[in-house]
């Protein structure tokens, strides 16, 4: 009798222990349906726009169909190096541009998402110039699209081209910083927003010619001495926005390979193409 006493205590707790499973499962049900519905109202509040025109579109951060056609996205075969559109088809051997051929980069691989042209020029002065930064959400993805044939399934250590004090001062926020933390959440790696420093201040590389560029970019860049034990012996992708001649992309990949890094890789949003 004292056992079917206490097999019907079990049998009670655990009855209330199941309610209280089902309670919880209704509860976690219905507040699913009430941020639903919380999310449906601020659509039509605010409804998603075209991150480019402004124009209606089904998802948030999403293009409109004439935007998305006019966004120069980097597909088929590019330069293994620096991410340029090249002509012909795909073989499966790496292919180098002109460029690449005659300038010796210190990293091994790279891509680029879009060519700074149009659409392209457009999203990287709107996330520069314009605190438009609801573009980090389409850049990440296609980020991610590009690198994703090179890049090493784990143990990355993702970094940013850095911006000198002042300039980051009058600016407020490192938009590589920004594009590099956005794409390491997307394919969960490592990103480390300070492992390269900028102390020497230097000038705007605009209207500047290919040898003056590097001239002013040599030495530029180093390593942040108190992260120096993240890259020993590892993969470095640096990010940045826009690649034109690759000064900067040089300078920072020399600091890694300086610094101990097994590896370098770079990855820009755009890619200056001539006559583009």
């Amino acid at each position: 009798m004292q056992e079917c006493r206490k097999i019907a205590l079990g049998a009670k707790t655990l009855a209330g222990k199941g309610g209280a499973i089902n309670q919880g499962v209704r509860h976690g049900a219905n507040n699913r349906v009430k941020l639903r519905g919380v999310q449906t109202a601020l659509h039509l509040i605010y409804p998603a726009r075209c991150t480019i025109c402004g124009d209606l579109v089904e998802d948030d951060f999403a293009l409109c169909g004439p935007c998305w056609r006019d966004t120069p996205l980097i597909t088929g075969l590019c330069c293994d190096v620096c991410g340029v559109p090249l002509p012909g088809e795909e073989t499966g051997t790496p292919e180098q541009c002109d460029e690449c051929l005659r300038i010796a980069r210190p990293w091994s691989r790279g891509r680029a998402a879009m060519i700074y042209h149009d659409n392209g020029r457009k999203l990287v002065l709107a996330l520069k110039h314009g605190d438009r930064h609801e573009v980090l959400k389409p850049a990440a993805r296609w980020l991610a699209a590009a690198v994703k044939p090179i890049l090493p399934d784990s143990g990355v250590l993702i970094a940013p081209v850095p911006l000198h004090w002042l300039r980051l001062l009058r600016r407020t926020f490192n938009q590589s910083a920004m594009l590099a933390q956005s794409l390491g959440k997307m394919i969960d790696q490592e990103v480390c927003p300070d492992l390269l420093i900028r102390p020497k201040r230097t000038q705007s590389l605009g209207g500047l010619s290919l040898d003056q560029r590097f001239a002013e970019m040599e030495e530029s860049i180093t390593l942040n001495p108190r992260r120096a034990d993240l890259l020993q012996g590892r993969t470095v992708l640096i990010v940045d926005d826009v690649m034109t001649s690759g000064a900067t992309l040089s300078a920072s990949a020399q600091a890694c390979l300086t610094g101990g890094a097994k590896d370098v890789m770079t990855l820009t949003l755009a890619r200056v193409v001539k006559d583009a």
